[in-house]
C-alpha cells in the first residue's frame, strides 16, 4: 500500500544526464496494476516536472530490462517520456524492483474519442498514434501490446502519448519470438495460430511489425463501433470471433501466417462485410479496416502507408483558419505534421500524400527542409536499433 501523505525520498538516475539525483515525491495513488507490477501516480516535490507515474516491476538481476533500454533510446514527442529510473531490493536475492519515473497523462484514447464523435469530426489522435508507431517501426521496434489503454490523451490539448513498452522488442529477420504476446482482443491472427516467426519476406521487402498493424486495425474498429471488436473469452474463442468476421482462412492465408501449421479441419464460414458490421462507418474507414484486419500479414498496410490513407484527408484539410483542425472548444490543435527529418525519411515517396501544404512551412522553420524542393532523406539503417540485449 502507498501512503498519500508520506514524503518518499529516493536516489534515481536521470535519463537526461546519466547522473544520480535525489528525488522526493508525495501524494501517491495507485493508478494501474497488472501482471507486470503496479503504476503509482505521484507528485514530485522538487523541479518543474510535477505529476509523474511510477511504474514498478520485478526484475531478474541476471538479465537487462528490455523496456528500460528501449525507453532510454526513444525520443519522440508522442512516446511517454522516461525521466528517471531506480532499483529497490526484493525479498529474493536474485530479484530487484525496477522503478521507472514517467510523465503522467490522465486519459485514454477511447474516452477522448467520444468528444470528437459528438462533434462529428474525424479522429486526429488516431493519426498521431499511427505516426508514432511508424517512428518505432523505422527503428526496428515492435510495441507488441497496442490497445486503447496504452494510448493516453491530454483532454485539454488532445496530445496523444503511447505508453507501456513492457512487451516491446527489437525484431530481427529470421529470429524466433513468442506467440503469446499482446492483449487478447488485439492479438494478431497469426499469433493465435501459434506463429513464432512473425517477420515476413515478400520479394525484396521485409515485414517486421505486422502484428502491430493488426492491433491498430482492431483499435480503429473498436473506436468506430464503441466496443471491443473481437471480444473473445479465450485464445480459441478469439479465433472464432475473428473467423466470424473474416471467414475461414484459405490454405494460402494460413501458410502466410504460419508456414508449418497443419490444417486441423477448420469449419467453413463465410466472411461478414465490415460495412454490415459498421453501417455508419464511411467508405474510407471501411477501406482502412480491410487493409489492416487481414489474415495475410504481408497484405496489411505499414504505419507509413496508413498515414497516406484517404481516411485522414479530412484531418489534413486546413479548415477555415487555414492551419488545420481545431479542438472541439475552438482552440487550435497542436501540430500534427511537424515530422522530423527521421520521420520524413521513412517513406519519402509518400511525403506529398502525408504532409498537407499548410504544415510544410512549420517543417521548414523547425528542420530547414523545404518539401517543395529536392531534399535528402537520411539512411534509416543509421537509426535502427541493433544492440538491445535480451
Amino acid at each position: 500500500m502507498v501512503d498519500p501523505t508520506r514524503v518518499y525520498t529516493i536516489e534515481a538516475t536521470s535519463v537526461q544526464t546519466g547522473q544520480k539525483t535525489r528525488l522526493q515525491y508525495t501524494d501517491c495513488k495507485i493508478s494501474g496494476h497488472g501482471s507486470f507490477g503496479v503504476v503509482v501516480a505521484a507528485q514530485l516535490i522538487d523541479g518543474d516536472v510535477g505529476r509523474v507515474a511510477l511504474k514498478r516491476t520485478k526484475q531478474d538481476r541476471r538479465f537487462k530490462n528490455r523496456e528500460l533500454q528501449i525507453m532510454k533510446i526513444t525520443r519522440h514527442p508522442n512516446i511517454i517520456r522516461l525521466r528517471y529510473w531506480y532499483y529497490e531490493p526484493s525479498c529474493k536475492p536474485e530479484e530487484v524492483y525496477l522503478n521507472l519515473v514517467l510523465d503522467y497523462e490522465p486519459e485514454t484514447i477511447f474516452r477522448t474519442y467520444r468528444i470528437w464523435t459528438k462533434q462529428q469530426l474525424r479522429f486526429p489522435e488516431f493519426l498521431i498514434k499511427v505516426h508514432t508507431v511508424s517512428y518505432l517501426h523505422s527503428m526496428g521496434i515492435c510495441h507488441r501490446d497496442l490497445k486503447p489503454h496504452n494510448i493516453l490523451v491530454d483532454p485539454r490539448t488532445c496530445k496523444t502519448t503511447l505508453i507501456d513498452f513492457g512487451s516491446a522488442k527489437v525484431l530481427r529477420e529470421g529470429e524466433t519470438n513468442v506467440s503469446y504476446t499482446c492483449s487478447r482482443y488485439y492479438r494478431a491472427a497469426e499469433l493465435i495460430f501459434g506463429a513464432t516467426m512473425y517477420t515476413h519476406q515478400l520479394g525484396s521487402t521485409s515485414y517486421l511489425d505486422t502484428i502491430d498493424m493488426w492491433s491498430i486495425g482492431c483499435i480503429f474498429a473498436e473506436l468506430l463501433q464503441g466496443s471491443v471488436f473481437f471480444p473473445g473469452s479465450s485464445g480459441v474463442d478469439q479465433l472464432v470471433e475473428i473467423i466470424k468476421v473474416l471467414g475461414t482462412p484459405s490454405p494460402d492465408q494460413i501458410k502466410a501466417m504460419v508456414p508449418n501449421y497443419h490444417d486441423r479441419g477448420l469449419p467453413h464460414i463465410k466472411p461478414t462485410p465490415f460495412s454490415k458490421l459498421l453501417p455508419r462507418a464511411s467508405p474510407d474507414a471501411i477501406d482502412l479496416l480491410q487493409n489492416l484486419i487481414v489474415f495475410d500479414p504481408s497484405q496489411r498496410l505499414s504505419a507509413a502507408e496508413l498515414l497516406a490513407h484517404a481516411f485522414f484527408d479530412e484531418i489534413k484539410h486546413p479548415g477555415p483558419s487555414g492551419t488545420g483542425p481545431v479542438l472541439p472548444g475552438g482552440e487550435r490543435m497542436p501540430p500534427m505534421f511537424n515530422f522530423s527529418h527521421h520521420e520524413l525519411s521513412i517513406r519519402p515517396d509518400l511525403v506529398n500524400r502525408i504532409i498537407p501544404a499548410h504544415a510544410r512551412r512549420e517543417i521548414y522553420i523547425q528542420h530547414g527542409i523545404d518539401l517543395s524542393k529536392s531534399w535528402q532523406p537520411i539512411d534509416l539503417r543509421t537509426v535502427r536499433v541493433d544492440d538491445i540485449i535480451d
